[in-house]
């Protein structure tokens, strides 16, 4: 091979990590911006957050085929077009997230010990109810669009690039939300002072409830997302990786940062493809990249890149 051939394949290589780390760090961002808000807002660090992320691929599958396909032989009524069943399934979890935060978790909200006990049990009590309702067998979530294109010489699926277009709007509705909406304000003010914001008048136990709504969606969300643009089957045990991928961007970001959640996911993005595609071999320490990258800034910076919870200056 030449020297002209070498800088060729280099040129693509470096191509390719800019594109692929772009869409692995805006749909990493949507998936931790969930663990984010809802420590933020009531400081709850969500164990089962991966779980919610599985049973929105789950639900997807549900809501879309499971007449071609019922769980455990069931007819379902359900029959819907991809784009309403991402929506139906995302309200699905989202009601279950609301459901688990008031009979659960707000018990036991004032203890931190505690409420870290109780999301890990749930997590395995979800993983156990999707083996029960649809078993052990891989169920395939189905990319929203077929098809492809050519950007800066990568061939790039169209699935990959709604993935990325979706998260990042997302993520910026969300973040406008929290600044501009009379919500989105009682919800920093939740943030910044508990007690201050009941005084004030602010249900708090039903901003947790919203919080956790928009948090659990948000997972169900990445879920669907990552499942359908990367070809991953739904399956009981993908709710491990997301909940350490979570775990480690808002730790490296900093806990309760909505810019460190979305800058630390483009950080462990962009180091997972760089591992992958430069190192043989790399595909395999994917799931070490993260944990390896939030260590790393933790012993420069022990608060994270910004280490605070939810901003609250405009």
């Amino acid at each position: 091979m030449s020297l002209g051939d070498n800088a060729l394949v280099d040129i693509l290589l470096l191509e390719t990590l800019l594109l692929y780390g772009a869409i692995t760090g805006a749909v990493y961002a949507l998936l931790a911006l969930g663990f984010t808000l809802i420590y933020g807002v009531a400081e709850v660090v969500n164990m089962a957050h991966g779980a919610l992320f599985m049973l929105g691929a789950y639900m997807f599958f549900a809501f879309s085929l499971a007449p071609k396909n019922p769980p455990l032989g069931i007819a379902s009524p359900f029959a819907l077009e991809p784009g309403l069943a991402l929506i139906a399934a995302m309200i699905f979890v989202g009601i279950v997230g609301s459901i688990i935060y008031v009979l659960v978790i707000n018990p036991v909200i004032k203890d931190v010990l505690a409420s870290i006990v109780v999301t890990v049990a749930l997590a395995i009590v979800l993983q156990q109810a999707v083996y029960i309702e649809f078993g052990g067998t891989h169920r395939p979530v189905l990319p929203f669009v077929s098809g492809s294109t050519i950007i800066l010489g990568v061939t790039m699926t169209y699935t990959k690039l709604l993935a990325f277009g979706t998260s990042l709007i997302l993520f910026a509705i969300i973040a406008l939300f929290m600044w501009k909406a009379k919500i989105g304000k009682a919800m920093r003010a939740t943030a910044q002072d508990r007690e201050a914001a009941m005084l004030m008048g602010v249900n708090t136990t039903r901003i947790c409830m919203l919080t956790m709504f928009i948090s659990a969606s948000l997972a169900a969300l990445a879920g669907i997302l990552i499942a359908g643009s990367t070809a991953q089957p739904a399956n009981p045990q993908m709710w491990l990786t997301p909940l350490s991928m979570s775990f480690a961007i808002v730790i490296l970001g900093g806990l309760g940062s909505i810019k460190g959640t979305f800058i630390g996911a483009f950080v462990v993005g962009y180091a997972e493809n760089a591992v992958a595609l430069l190192i043989p071999g790399g595909s395999f320490l994917k799931g070490a990249v993260a944990l390896a990258t939030m260590v790393a800034v933790l012993l420069i910076r022990p608060k994270g890149l910004f280490g605070k919870r939810i901003e609250l200056e405009e």
